[in-house]
């Protein structure tokens, strides 16, 4: 599982950014990714794990899925 931190989170649209450790360019991450129904108590720069998929819209693009607290 890779981890990263939270950069960026769009509560009323229910989506965000991850950044991943050792790499320079955000990824996509949906509510519905987030494990255990925890997205409103996430926080930026809160340190995440969660999986790489294909983004539906580009899959030149990565997105993040089961997306979870580390520790």
């Amino acid at each position: 599982m890779a981890t990263g931190q939270i950069k960026r989170l769009a509560r009323d649209r229910g989506f965000g950014f991850i950044r991943p450790d050792g790499e320079s360019e955000d990824i996509f991450f949906h509510t519905s990714a987030v494990q255990g129904g925890i997205f409103d108590s996430l926080q930026e720069g809160q340190t995440v794990e969660f999986e790489k998929g294909a983004d539906d819209r580009d899959p030149r693009k990565s997105r993040a899925l089961n997306v979870r607290v580390a520790g």
